[in-house]
């Protein structure tokens, strides 16, 4: 019988194992795979029994059998088979290293692409996106560094159903109020941190331009965060001065703000450059600054503006001016976000510069409503969002030569305002009272004064919302959103109120008005809200004003439909 080299090879390695003595191994072959086996069994043939001994090894010099091998039926492995199969052997130990070394450096690339893999992973992260309010924000992983985009658009709508005024006079137009309707606000802002202790905010309004850029700015501030309640910020910002004001026009009760808040803050544009300081915590807010005119003429009550009616001085022969102001808020009492007083007071002085020829002129001439050589004029509409004209206007208040002795000049304003706001629940009320006292040349105690007060009930059960950093009204978010299958109405709120104000005092016949309002708002979403107002005008004094405008809504019986759909991110 013949044996394959792997029969001989496996003798050979069981003959190794032997004693230095001689020793006899029974082997058994299978039939049919080859395999050799010590024992019998099934399918095995007995090849016979094998000798080995060690002096016999070393005569060979291979020490695996002996030289004659004796054996019963069968034969015995030779000193050249041995070495084949032993060669063999090493050709298979050679390619098991081999196959293990590739498997450990397929292993290492491995180990490798999952760490270039992990690391890409973390370089993605580097940059986190989430959507607040609607609107995305992007992060860095360190969170040294956010970046937002925000906006808001504001469509409204005024139909007037009582237009009861005088009839125009001269070439002036038509007295009566105008139906229509407008894009009230466009804005679009980017806002953001860096370093985690600065932030940022710059914000473009597309739809007050009045003919120059830049009064389309709105905030462009750069932002220290002290400690976080305590920041101070540089650049063009609100006024720290009334609890409306200070409340962004997207989550007032009513569309348009009252008419002492429009008239004494908004009007002159309350977003005005230089310093402030900001301190905040739930309970309490503290608001001060130290600021210049508006970056561009916003309204002909712009103060100090140029003889280009701009801010922009180029030989305009007229300082800036300036003006120190502050707010102090807080909330005596206060059980939760649903149930709180909150009570403050404003003051605030303002320089104005009126700018005159050397024949001693007003530089230009100034249009009834101010502007041109400076000045300042305060004037009012009565919460009119599409069609805003002025009803009450006291004109501009630096009149006449500057060697007349019956000419006035404003030099400055004081302003002054105490607030307070009661929430419970689904129930509120707010009010507050303004006052602008006039010092200058020809004036002598001259003030104005304003107030207003409203309630309003959510029938859905929200609560109006708190803005600890500006100490005013936040974003409402109905417990339910709107859903097309009834499972889900928004928040609805009702409210009402009574809105006064005085331009007239001593010299100044600005005129006086008070008026109702109504309003049913509904939030579908928190960041979309449809508003509706009746407007009512009890009564108009504008007897005694120079201007003819202003003359002819005396005693005028005013009342408006208005609307605004309003989506902000």
């Amino acid at each position: 019988m013949k044996l394959s080299k792997v029969t001989l090879a496996m003798a050979a390695i069981l003959g190794t194992g032997a004693p230095s003595t001689i020793f006899a191994l029974d082997l058994y072959v299978d039939k049919k795979t080859q395999q050799i086996f010590a024992t019998p069994g099934p399918g095995r043939v007995h090849l016979g029994s094998f000798v080995k001994e060690d002096a016999e090894a070393k005569a060979t010099g291979a020490g695996i059998a002996a030289g004659a091998g004796v054996a019963t039926g069968a034969g015995v492995a030779t000193s050249a088979d041995v070495a084949a199969e032993q060669a063999e052997a090493v050709d298979v130990a050679a390619l098991r290293k081999d196959i293990e070394m590739k498997a450990k450096m397929r292993e290492a690339r491995l180990v490798s692409d999952m760490a270039s893999l992990e690391e890409r992973v973390k370089e993605s992260e580097k940059v986190h996106i989430e959507f607040h309010d609607g609107a995305p924000h992007f992060a860095s992983k360190d969170g040294n560094f956010t970046f937002a985009v925000n906006g808001r658009a504001q469509v409204g709508s005024q139909y007037n159903f009582i237009n009861e005024v005088a009839p125009p006079t001269g070439n002036n137009t038509p007295n009566e109020w105008n139906s229509g309707a407008t894009l009230r606000r466009a804005r679009l802002g980017v806002e953001g941190t860096f370093m985690k202790i600065w932030d940022y905010k710059f914000e473009y309004d597309f739809s007050r331009g009045n003919g120059s850029v830049t009064s389309g700015i709105t905030d462009a501030f750069v932002r220290l965060n002290v400690t976080k309640p305590f920041s101070v910020k540089v650049g063009s910002f609100k006024e720290p001065f009334s609890l409306e004001e200070a409340a962004s026009n997207r989550f007032l009760t009513f569309i348009e703000r009252h008419m002492s808040v429009n008239s004494f803050v908004d009007n002159p544009n309350t977003y005005k450059t230089g310093i402030g300081a900001n301190y905040a915590v739930p309970r309490f807010q503290f608001g001060v600054a130290f600021q210049t005119e508006p970056v561009g003429p916003w309204s002909s009550a712009s103060t100090s503006v140029n003889n280009a009616g701009n801010q922009s001085r180029n030989n305009g022969s007229g300082d800036t001016s300036w003006e120190g102001i502050g707010r102090i808020s807080g909330r005596p009492w206060m059980e939760d976000e649903t149930k709180f007083l909150h009570v403050g007071i404003s003051a605030g002085h303002t320089d104005v510069n009126t700018q005159y020829t050397a024949a001693g002129d007003i530089a230009a001439t100034p249009s009834a409503q101010g502007g041109g050589g400076g000045g300042m004029a305060f004037f009012a509409f009565p919460g009119t969002n599409v069609d805003r004209t002025n009803m009450l206007n006291t004109g501009n208040l630096s009149i006449g030569n500057r060697n007349d002795p019956n000419a006035r000049r404003i030099d400055s304003y004081d302003r002054f305002g105490a607030e307070g706001w009661l929430v419970h629940g689904p129930f509120s009320v707010q009010g507050e009272y303004l006052r602008t006292n006039i010092n200058g040349l020809g004036y002598d105690n001259e003030h104005f004064t304003g107030y207003y007060g409203f309630a309003s009930y959510f029938l859905t059960g929200e609560s109006k919302a708190y803005h600890v950093r500006n100490g005013a009204a936040n974003r409402i978010k109905p417990k339910q959103n709107f859903q097309w299958n009834g499972k889900g109405w928004g928040a609805w709120e009702v409210a009402a109120g009574y809105d006064y104000i005085n331009l007239n005092s001593g010299v100044v016949r600005g005129g006086q008005a008070d008026m109702v309002r109504f309003a049913l708002n509904w939030y579908p979403h928190p960041n979309v809200k449809l508003q509706n107002n009746i407007i009512y005008t009890l009564n108009v004094d504008t007897s005694g004003s120079p201007i003819a405008r202003t003359a002819g809504f005396n005693n005028a019986e005013l009342a408006a439909w208005l609307t605004q759909l309003q989506f902000d991110f």
